[in-house]
């Protein structure tokens, strides 16, 4: 992906699949692997203090307009999973996740994945550049 900085940053979410995200083989909807990537993005978030609260309360809203995945292992009913999400910073004013799921019995990949999502005002306008609150966050954690 070209205007890459090369500088990320990570966080770590662990999920137990529950018996309602299963379908009748006792192996996880691949629908439930997107809630899965909102909560390690959210986990992201308050670790990093970027969460969704605060980029609302300086006015925008961040929506997914890209999504991508990539099943490698099933996940079962009752396995335990490690959802690796790493923040790729670039130089275009969208925020984009890369994310890699392990179970955590036996450090098996189970799947990979990738989000995009931009930056919109109140009003739904798209943002052509980083937000000041953003650039004042990317800062902080040493990607600028």
């Amino acid at each position: 992906m070209s205007g890459l900085s090369g500088k990320s940053l990570k966080s770590e979410h662990k999920i137990s699949v529950r018996f309602s995200e299963v379908d009748s083989m006792g192996i996880v909807w691949h629908g439930h692997y997107v809630q899965y990537l909102e909560e390690s993005r959210e986990q992201f978030g308050l670790t990093h203090q970027i969460d969704y609260l605060t980029i609302a309360a300086h006015g925008f809203q961040v929506p997914v307009v890209d999504f991508n995945i990539k099943y490698r292992k099933s996940l079962k009913y009752g396995d335990q999973a490690n959802i690796v999400c790493t923040y790729i910073d670039t130089h275009a004013a969208k925020i984009i996740f890369k994310y890699e799921i392990f179970n955590t019995a036996d450090n098996q990949l189970c799947a990979t994945a990738e989000t995009v999502q931009v930056f919109i005002n109140l009003k739904g306008e798209l943002q052509l550049t980083y937000p000041p609150f953003f650039i004042d966050w990317k800062r902080r954690v040493g990607l600028i």
